[in-house]
């Protein structure tokens, strides 16, 4: 048996010496450390890990792109939120027992940053986006498969949270209660937040409480009576044994389950779309919330952004560079300098294609804009000029009616696929590294400052045999420069 198994409830001498031989045998890299006590230290929290990581939200654009949505980004230091999520998931989880449900569009994109980090945790892909219940009942029947029931600990991707003392306490007892109930966590208000659905919790169930009732957004006068009446901001977060989740999915949600009898494939054409809320908590007689005392925020706008950031003198939060005259209380975000003379309460946003000007109250409109580019097909709505490919990245820096001029990154031991394009050509001189080209029938190496021309219609690869990055400048030529003109012949990364 698993020496982390033995100490579940043991006392901290124990916890300490099974923690000393499991980082000598290298059971966990140093940090991925999850044997950890209460704040009581009598009791060792241990369950498996599912992180939501499929969404593709836009609120914080042009910061957020639908194909590099928030939970991604480096929004308050050089950390992305899935980072964070992942870090706080291994107080409870090794890797192995840490499972990420995304999307075909972001599994690499996942799987590098958890390579950043030095977790190696399992990543499960859904072929379609089906709202949260499929996701996690897709996810719990996967982590479960091989070692049977456990208790499993659900968490969004995008969310700050302070990983202290209450949030352990939080989860501690919320692994007390799991085997009896769908434990949701309830963030105890520090505001009438009219953006966050509410809890209205119930009888007490002395580790927390049974849910009386989930109440929609409010306004803002209903919010503030819900503050008095001492509801909770509904989280998002779940804790509960993996076979009470499936058969409460049986009782509220048989089509969920019937869909999920077939293929992974098929059962995601199958199943509805529905929240976990909707077709599950609402429903079942099991829910119960623990109140979740830690710093939380969803940063589900600009103004939650300004709210966590450190601020100046004159109160403004700024990441990036900013001289201010008369200027006070505003959000700045840019890539260059930002100047502002009597300027207050905004939130200004810089990336290398957009920026967005909004006054800090109206900043949760933002994905009005986003819905209107997709509507008129701006693939700014999509991306940034840097895409991230499972190959590596690319960044646009020029484009005209002919061409288009890109800066084109592939880590060590990547390649792109082999491959083919109708309508231009394209010119590629490095910059750093060495690359491995194939040009028609021949192979050849290029180094710094070395180039090689590519006609159209020529089938070619661009690889990366070195140990650093190769960096490389692509200069495309023709009458049409679109990423849809390109036929594969082979690709590592399986894409059509």
């Amino acid at each position: 048996m698993p020496i982390h198994r033995l100490v579940r409830y043991d006392r901290p001498l124990i916890t300490r010496f099974a923690r000393i031989i499991a980082e000598t045998l290298c059971f966990y890299p140093p940090c991925c450390n999850r044997i950890q006590t209460s704040a009581c230290g009598t009791e060792s929290i241990l369950m498996k890990t599912l992180i939501l990581a499929g969404g593709s939200g836009t609120r914080l654009f042009p910061l957020s792109r639908e194909h590099y949505p928030k939970q991604f980004i480096p929004l308050v230091d050089d950390e992305s939120l899935f980072q964070k999520t992942v870090k706080r998931s291994l107080l409870f989880s090794s890797p192995q027992e840490i499972a990420i449900v995304t999307n075909t569009d972001h599994r690499f994109l996942v799987r590098d940053q958890l390579a950043t980090i030095g977790c190696d945790c399992r990543v499960l892909v859904e072929p379609v986006g089906r709202n949260t219940l499929p996701a996690i009942y897709y996810g719990v029947r996967e982590v479960t498969r091989e070692d049977g029931s456990d208790t499993v600990a659900v968490l969004p991707s995008d969310h700050l949270i302070s990983a202290n003392g209450p949030f352990q306490e939080a989860f501690l007892r919320a692994e007390r209660l799991a085997k009896d109930y769908l434990v949701v966590f309830g963030v105890r208000p520090t505001s009438p937040h009219t953006g966050y659905g509410y809890i209205r919790p119930g009888k007490s169930l002395g580790e927390g409480s049974l849910v009386d009732a989930f109440v929609e957004k409010p306004d803002p006068e209903t919010a503030g009576r819900y503050i008095t009446d001492g509801y909770l901001w509904n989280s998002g977060m779940f804790c509960f044994d993996a076979d009470l989740f499936l058969a409460e999915c049986e009782t509220c949600a048989p089509e969920v389950v019937r869909a999920f009898e077939r293929p992974v494939e098929e059962a995601y054409d199958a199943t509805p779309a529905l929240s976990i809320d909707y077709g599950i908590m609402e429903k079942t007689r099991r829910a119960a919330v623990v109140p979740l005392d830690a710093d939380w925020n969803d940063l589900g706008n600009f103004d939650a952004l300004y709210a966590v950031l450190p601020k100046s003198g004159d109160a403004n939060a700024v990441r990036g560079e900013h001289i201010g005259i008369d200027s006070s209380r505003n959000l700045i975000v840019a890539d260059r300098l930002v100047a502002t003379v009597g300027i207050h309460d905004l939130a200004i946003v810089e990336t290398k294609d957009a920026i967005l000007v909004a006054t800090r109250d109206e900043a949760q409109r933002v994905g009005e804009i986003a819905k209107a580019l997709r509507e008129k097909g701006d693939s700014r709505a999509l991306f940034h000029t840097r895409v991230h490919r499972p190959w590596g990245s690319y960044t646009n820096l020029e484009e005209g009616r002919s061409y288009k001029i890109k800066r084109v990154t592939v880590p060590p031991k990547r390649r792109l696929s082999l491959q083919m394009h109708h309508h231009r050509s394209e010119h590629w001189v490095v910059v750093t590294g060495c690359a491995e080209v194939t040009n028609g029938d021949a192979t050849y190496l290029l180094r710094n400052g070395e180039s090689t021309f590519v006609p159209a219609g020529t089938v070619h690869r661009l690889a990366n045999p070195g140990l650093l990055p190769l960096e490389l400048i692509e200069v495309q030529i023709g009458e049409y420069t679109g990423e849809d003109d390109i036929v594969r012949f082979e690709d590592d990364f399986e894409r059509a």
